[in-house]
């Protein structure tokens, strides 16, 4: 959804700072400013470095919750004896909650939460919790919606408590849907 939104956002005249993890699609303008980044970490820098300039964020990645907090730089190799290996995980910087507590007046920020149960009432929540404008509710129990496809069926819950649902589509008119919402929320 990210690089749609990226496309479409282009599309309408934006100037885009996209921040883009590991993935094998690659915007289709070439007018995108796009920062590569390979984990939560780096991603949660760079958006907290390009927030301050911006006028509207999206953010639409699905980023871990958590990272190991060792991380080996070679493989652990097989041995004939069992090995127990304890894997620790730590909380990685949730990126909506940082920007929502470092927006000012004027800023638009949109969130996305793929929910598995309760969705609606988690997604407002989580629209609450973390300041955002507009959240868009991904379900994982919509068939071609969500990873691994080009369509998606979402949910837009504003604000104000507006919801708007939409019918599986893809994911560029997807991403039309969601940027006509944001503009018409910002005039």
């Amino acid at each position: 959804m990210g690089i749609a939104l990226a496309d479409a956002a282009a599309e309408y005249g934006a100037i885009v700072d996209l921040v883009l993890g590991p993935v094998n699609v690659k915007p289709a303008s070439p007018s995108i400013n796009v920062t590569n980044v390979t984990n939560a970490a780096s991603m949660a820098k760079a958006c907290i470095s390009l927030f301050p300039g911006c006028d509207i964020a999206i953010l639409s990645a699905a980023v871990a919750d958590f990272t190991p907090v060792v991380v080996k730089d070679r493989k652990i190799k097989k041995s004939k004896e069992e090995l127990q290996l304890k894997l620790k995980l730590k909380p990685t910087t949730d990126i909506a909650a940082a920007l929502g507590k470092m927006k000012r007046s004027g800023q638009f920020l949109a969130g996305f939460a793929l929910e598995t149960d309760n969705e609606l009432e988690n997604a407002m929540k989580k629209l609450v919790a973390k300041n955002l404008d507009i959240i868009v509710l991904n379900s994982l129990k919509e068939e071609g919606a969500g990873f691994g496809y080009d369509t998606n069926k979402i949910t837009l819950i504003d604000r104000n408590n507006i919801i708007d649902k939409f019918e599986l589509k893809s994911k560029e008119e997807a991403a039309k849907d969601i940027l006509n919402k944001i503009v018409s929320m910002i005039q």
